[in-house]
């Protein structure tokens, strides 16, 4: 028995190592990389960004928000700009804070909201300046082992590379940012469902015409909770505004997803999970959890397209990261692409139409990818 829990602490420790690369670069953003950094935009694109959040402010300078709980939704809208030299998929960091927007992520301008109003307010004014038939809103959730700012500027990237019209609001909960703290996230993660329940619920009431959702890693536990609470409650209203839903690399047990999907059914609105099978970062998770499948990694995707979802397969896409837990930001780089083929309605095309689908996403990333639709 020592033995075996020798290996396997030699096991959990090697995983842990091989999954640091992917959330240590050179620099992780922290103390002062949200300073506001002025600079011509005429040479950079520049995106405002809604924030709600669990996260406790900060008052160091150029950091606002940091891994500990609030027990309270907090605000804040962002301006982030993307340098000329960005590749898709990529968040180009700062070697030191706060970064020169001709090479690096910046930030241009940030204010604290003081209320939901203030949020709604700001919301709807960013959505006025869009015209109608194009009012959308894209809401992200990101995961585990994730600082403020990695999430606010993965979700520019994101926002940026897929070319989207939509609102972007980010929900962020309370991660330390650290490897260690992987059970610490997991319930900062599920403290925080009753308040993007909360938030989404303000986004559908918004003047948005359309909401769609993109959630990563362990922020689809977040994510798939709120659905399920609310499917409890009985009473969403506007959920005609509900878009597509994307749920990438999901950190969930896959038992406890299948329990999750019984209580809220089969949906009707348009569900998309994207995994890898060689994600390092969840085989880790795996571990922790005795061995347990992540819907993420899960190794047969059919499973899971018979609940009704749409499986989209990237295992055989090269990862960006050491970990193979980011490719969903490779994905974005299809946008354009992937908007066309799912306004086609792949989640019930036939087999055929799922297959030119792939290829068609596939020949663009340069691998083949899998597409895999429940009856």
């Amino acid at each position: 028995m020592l033995v075996i829990t020798s290996r396997r602490l030699q096991s959990a420790l090697m995983l842990l190592i091989v999954t640091v690369p992917l959330f240590a670069c050179a620099s992780r953003p922290e103390n002062g990389y949200l300073t506001p950094v002025a600079g011509s935009s005429s040479i950079t694109a520049e995106h405002t960004i809604l924030v709600a959040t669990t996260r406790q402010r900060d008052t160091r300078p150029g950091t606002l928000f940091n891994g500990e709980r609030t027990s309270s939704l907090d605000y804040a809208s962002i301006t982030v700009s993307v340098p000329p030299t960005h590749v898709p998929g990529k968040v180009e960091l700062a070697s030191s804070a706060p970064g020169k927007p001709e090479k690096s992520f910046v930030v241009r301008d940030a204010d604290y909201l003081d209320s939901e109003q203030a949020f709604i307010q700001s919301l709807n004014a960013q959505l006025a300046q869009r015209p109608p038939g194009s009012r959308r809103v894209l809401l992200f959730i990101h995961g585990y082992n994730t600082m403020f700012a990695e999430g606010l500027y993965r979700f520019a990237q994101v926002v940026h590379d897929s070319k989207a019209v939509a609102v972007p609001v980010l929900f962020t909960w309370a991660s330390r940012g650290k490897v260690s703290e992987y059970v610490y996230d997991n319930n900062s993660a599920t403290v925080a469902r009753n308040d993007l329940e909360h938030t989404l619920r303000l986004i559908l009431a918004s003047n948005a015409e359309e909401v769609n959702i993109l959630a990563h890693s362990m922020g689809n536990w977040v994510t798939v909770e709120a659905f399920r609470q609310i499917k409890i409650s009985g009473d969403l209203e506007n959920t005609n505004k509900i878009g597509n839903v994307f749920l990438a690399a999901p950190d969930i047990d896959l038992d406890v997803f299948k329990a999750q999907m019984r209580r809220i059914g089969r949906p009707d609105k348009p569900v998309y999970i994207v995994i890898s099978k060689d994600d390092v970062a969840l085989g880790f998770s795996k571990f922790i959890a005795g061995g347990q499948v992540r819907v993420g990694d899960a190794t047969n995707a059919q499973e899971l397209a018979d609940l009704g979802v749409t499986v989209i397969d990237l295992t055989n896409l090269e990862g960006e990261d050491a970990s193979n837990h980011a490719k969903f930001a490779q994905l974005t780089a299809v946008g354009p692409e992937l908007r066309t083929v799912l306004g086609k309605g792949l989640g019930q095309s036939t087999a055929q139409r799922q297959q030119s689908a792939a290829g068609t996403l596939g020949a663009i990333l340069g691998a083949p990818i899998r597409i895999i639709s429940g009856q």
